[in-house]
């Protein structure tokens, strides 16, 4: 159970926040309908298997460069509290059950699985050789309500691309804000991210930049399925924890960075889906 928990905590678990209510939005905006239990059911052990492998291998590949960092080296592996094997051996099981789950959902699930397993382990080498790493994860991220999508439709459209796109910006947005901390250590390193390459206030800019095409993709969604009231309100209310999280960094002061990073943006994460939940239980009525 120690170790459980320690695991539980390398893999910050609890960030499934940001992700999940995406995926169970793409679910809903498939049909526009409540999704079965069984669908949600497997869609939620898709992304349980999908992030959990994501996380453990990226401490895996990253655990000599977080033992040199300041900020990362107490984390399980520098400080041997969790083994090789034993991450190594969740990160397969993980892998195993994302497998299984895309074969409970739909056929076209199953042809994305390389391409997904490809995207969630390749980003954590990214930031070895671009900057563009940022924008890397995001669209690995966007894969949650894409793939969701394709689980209950077994096909892809233009609003489903859109929800990617938007994700994807959002994403890539909060990330360059929570690289900016690393950004002397990434220089020293030899990494490579937006921070590190162009510096904070430009790197700030980029990022405010990537939330207003995140904004302008969720919009597009909306307009593309005819979404009701209900989408457009917490479209509106989700606008001041993307504006908010701006406002608490500065190049001057990133001190809050870690606040921006995880409240803002979960709260972002359960507006946007209690919205589409609230538009879907509503419509036609």
């Amino acid at each position: 159970m120690q170790t459980l928990r320690i695991f539980l905590e390398m893999i910050k678990f609890k960030h499934t926040l940001f992700a999940l209510p995406f995926a169970y939005a793409g679910a809903l905006l498939t049909a526009q309908r409540l999704p079965s239990l069984h669908d949600l059911f497997w869609i939620t052990i898709a992304m349980a298997g999908a992030r959990t492998a994501a996380m453990s291998f990226n401490r895996l590949a990253d655990r000599h460069i977080d033992a040199a960092n300041p900020r990362t080296a107490a984390r399980a592996l520098p400080q041997k509290r969790l083994s090789l094997f034993s991450v190594s051996l969740y990160t397969l099981l993980s892998l195993l059950l994302l497998t299984l789950a895309a074969f409970q959902l739909s056929s076209l699930a199953v042809k994305l699985l390389l391409p997904v397993v490809f995207c969630l382990t390749f980003y954590s080498y990214t930031k070895r050789f671009t900057w563009l790493c940022h924008l890397f994860l995001g669209a690995t991220l966007g894969l949650a309500p894409l793939c969701a999508w394709a689980a209950i439709a077994n096909t892809l459209s233009s609003p489903a691309l859109s929800l990617w796109g938007g994700v994807l910006f959002w994403v890539a947005g909060f990330d360059i804000i929570y690289a900016c901390s690393d950004m002397d250590f990434d220089r020293q390193a030899g990494l490579y991210s937006i921070p590190a390459r162009f510096g904070l206030a430009n790197s700030l800019r980029l990022a405010a930049l990537f939330h207003i095409l995140a904004a302008g993709f969720f919009v597009l969604t909306g307009w593309l399925l005819a979404l009701g009231l209900w989408y457009w309100l917490a479209l509106a209310a989700a606008a001041f924890p993307l504006w908010w999280q701006h406002h608490l960094v500065s190049p001057l002061d990133l001190s809050r960075s870690q606040v921006a990073f995880f409240h803002c943006n979960s709260l972002l994460s359960l507006l946007f889906f209690a919205g589409v939940l609230l538009d879907v239980l509503t419509r036609g009525t």
